[in-house]
């Protein structure tokens, strides 16, 4: 179990976050452990809350070599972090939606008429939309939980790095998931950084916010 005392504080967490390219390869994550950070990072919100991300952990060295053929030019990341976790959107979007909706349900969240009333809308919505527009839909919803998944990692002393410099039209196949169903959308190496990074440079919000 993960010392909650050792979790840093949330300023450091956004302010100190680098995309680390190297890591110490002795240092492993427990599933224990990864299923607590990803478990955090599944708090990020989604449309109706359909939760379409799905995370493929790589780990083992049969995986990483399978990956490391995917992600040549990452392979710094893939041989030294303690797992690289492929995010997925899955374009059947509402697959999940009568577990999450009964458990709600179930916990008092909402009442049965709500339910019912959110499925007969939200169920026949995804399930009219274009291919394209599932792809963007879950694409949105499975960015905003990689970056929860980011800052969940800092905050049990891991860092991250987000790539997408990899084979993303034979990634589903090579680990046995369906391609026509699951969008390969990241890759998000992790472990305990072997170096503190590079800072890097942000426009200043004058460059890109305005108010009216």
């Amino acid at each position: 179990m993960h010392d909650v005392n050792k979790r840093k504080d949330f300023n450091e967490i956004v302010t100190g976050r680098r995309a680390i390219a190297n890591y110490d390869p002795n240092v492993k994550i427990s599933r224990e452990e990864m299923r607590e950070i990803l478990t955090e990072a599944t708090l990020a919100p989604s449309s109706f809350n359909m939760q379409p991300w799905r995370f493929l952990v790589i780990e083992s060295p049969e995986a990483k070599a399978i990956l490391l053929q995917l992600a040549p030019y990452n392979a710094a990341q893939v041989n030294t972090s303690s797992a690289v976790i492929a995010v997925f959107g899955d374009l059947q979007i509402v697959s999940n939606a009568e577990e999450i909706y009964g458990k709600a349900v179930e916990l008092g969240f909402m009442p049965q008429e709500v339910k019912d009333k959110k499925l007969a809308m939200s169920v026949p919505y995804f399930q009219n939309l274009s291919v394209e527009a599932k792809k963007e839909s879950v694409l949105i919803d499975s960015g905003l939980v990689s970056m929860q998944l980011m800052l969940s990692a800092r905050a049990h002393g891991y860092e991250t790095n987000p790539m997408a410099g990899f084979n993303k039209g034979r990634i589903a196949e090579a680990f046995g998931l369906e391609a026509d169903r699951f969008i390969p959308v990241m890759l998000i190496s992790i472990g305990k950084a072997a170096n503190a990074g590079h800072g890097s440079v942000r426009l200043p919000i004058e460059k890109v916010a305005q108010w009216k």
